[in-house]
């Protein structure tokens, strides 16, 4: 069967999270979305999986379910902070677990390092190999996928914490490393440029801080499977049966170009070698993004094509899109109206992307519109890029592509000096 997998939610027990993030409302708002399979979040905050234990229930699948049948995987994330080679890491992981008795048995053992109780996403100083190791010893059904690992931050291969390789993050640990998170400021063909890359699954998800459809599965997998725990994690492994991941532009994710936020400066990686990763304004290091980053340990020229790689499509959050060519808010109530007038009529957000006919959707937007979903399904869309924590735009009604008035204006404060 096909599922629609967003494997990297967070709770209302995260920092910088909606207080309504329940499951009530993961519930509701995946359906809307088109989802038929989402990560709990944060199982090793002591609230929240109070609130899981009451609103899920075990039928031995490995996959839980809510009173009216809805599936959730019990997932969390964890961030590592330590030291290795005399450099700072700080290495987030998405983790996977079947059942509660092992959340339990992960949850006993953080508890040894250190709290769990004031973020539902709790940093500990435990190095990668250690922690996948320790994991590993509880359950060897427990699946750790490194997440979003391009993110400047905390993220595997970032450029301000991270590593050059998997190898050298995991070492003698590597060998139970099978998928790897892509994160929204890059897609698979990016990644496909680092040979040392070609074995894992690359996986996509959203990583969402709220329920509402524009963040909630804006990136997520598609499988076809049954629905158990066994035959999700075989996907992941083998990639039998993962048919493809859906992403958004990666240059609408925060990190895809090199830049300062405070400074307003956004610059492309090229930009940035000329400064010597320097701001033009302040004078201090730029955040390095992501594309810069792939630039500097790719050993396959752009535009490569990896053989037998799960596909994937580019798609934009129908809400930006409506939101973009009103010029209002993505959560006014003009968008919601034209929103929720294609959901009541297709059903869920990814039929109205995906498999709504342009004569169906005439039928419900105006032309313009419809115009834009069905450039949107073809991946043209074009994004001026996020940067340095920045989302990224996308270019719809009036907006127009930002990268010659960026280069413009970045010369006039001053970036020919250093040229």
């Amino acid at each position: 069967m096909q599922i629609i997998a967003d494997l990297h939610m967070h709770s209302k027990y995260s920092r910088a999270t909606s207080k309504q993030l329940d499951i009530a409302n993961l519930e509701k708002y995946g359906k809307i979305k088109g989802l038929d399979l989402i990560g709990t979040g944060d199982f090793t905050h002591p609230k929240w999986i109070k609130e899981l234990k009451a609103d899920l229930v075990e039928d031995g699948s490995g996959i839980l379910k809510t009173t009216s049948g809805f599936p959730f995987v019990l997932q969390t994330e964890i961030s590592l902070v330590y030291t290795q080679d005399g450099k700072g890491r700080r290495v987030h992981q998405v983790v996977l677990a079947p059942n509660f008795e092992v959340v339990d048995q992960i949850t006993e053992y953080l508890l040894s390092k250190g709290r769990v109780d004031y973020d539902g996403r709790p940093i500990f100083k435990i190095p990668s190999p250690e922690f996948v190791e320790r994991l590993k010893s509880i359950s060897n059904d427990i699946e750790i996928i490194p997440a979003h690992i391009w993110t400047p931050w905390f993220g595997l291969l970032g450029s301000k914490s991270g590593f050059d390789s998997v190898k050298e993050c995991f070492q003698d640990q590597t060998k139970h490393i099978f998928s790897l998170e892509t994160g929204l400021s890059s897609d698979p063909a990016m990644n496909w440029r680092l040979t040392n890359l070609d074995k894992y699954s690359l996986v996509s998800n959203s990583d969402s801080h709220s329920f509402w459809p524009w963040r909630i599965g804006r990136e997520c997998n598609v499988f076809d499977i049954d629905l158990n725990y066994k035959s999700l994690i075989k996907a992941l492994h083998t990639k039998e049966g993962f048919k493809e991941t859906i992403e958004v532009d990666p240059g609408y994710g925060k990190y895809h170009f090199d830049g300062h936020r405070n400074c307003n400066v956004c610059l492309e990686p090229s930009e940035s070698v000329k400064l010597r990763d320097i701001c033009p304004s302040c004078g201090k290091p730029l955040t390095i993004g992501v594309l810069h980053r792939i630039e500097e340990l790719a050993d396959r020229p752009e535009g490569y094509e990896l053989k037998d790689a799960v596909p994937f499509k580019t798609l934009i959050p129908l809400s930006e899109l409506i939101s973009g060519l009103l010029n209002t808010g993505v959560a006014t109530q003009k968008t919601w109206k034209v929103f929720n007038e294609l959901i009541s009529k297709f059903g869920s957000e990814y039929n109205v992307l995906l498999n709504a006919t342009k004569e169906e959707l005439e039928k419900v937007a105006d032309e313009k519109l419809t115009e834009t979903i069905i450039l949107n399904r073809a991946g043209k869309i074009k994004v001026n890029p996020g940067y340095d924590g920045e989302y990224g735009i996308p270019v719809l009604g009036d907006k127009k592509f930002e990268k010659k008035e960026i280069k413009i204006k970045h010369k006039q404060m001053g970036l020919d000096r250093f040229m």
